[in-house]
């Protein structure tokens, strides 16, 4: 499926009443989310432990 199906889909799913910024939220989201499954594939990323421990560091947490 393109990426513009993709967005098509996802925007079909929203409420009839949806606003502009919900979907402008849904359509960042999809893009995120895409881009990190690519990132994934190539090898690249972080693991959630690396970002765990990351998030206790800036916390002050050792």
């Amino acid at each position: 499926m393109s990426t513009k199906e993709l967005a098509m889909e996802s925007i079909k799913g929203l409420p009839e009443n949806a606003s502009w910024r919900e979907i402008e939220a849904r359509i960042r989201l999809l893009a995120e989310v895409n881009m990190g499954c690519e990132e994934l594939q190539r090898g690249e990323g972080t693991t959630v432990t690396d970002e765990s421990e990351f998030l206790n560091l800036a916390r002050g947490n050792r």
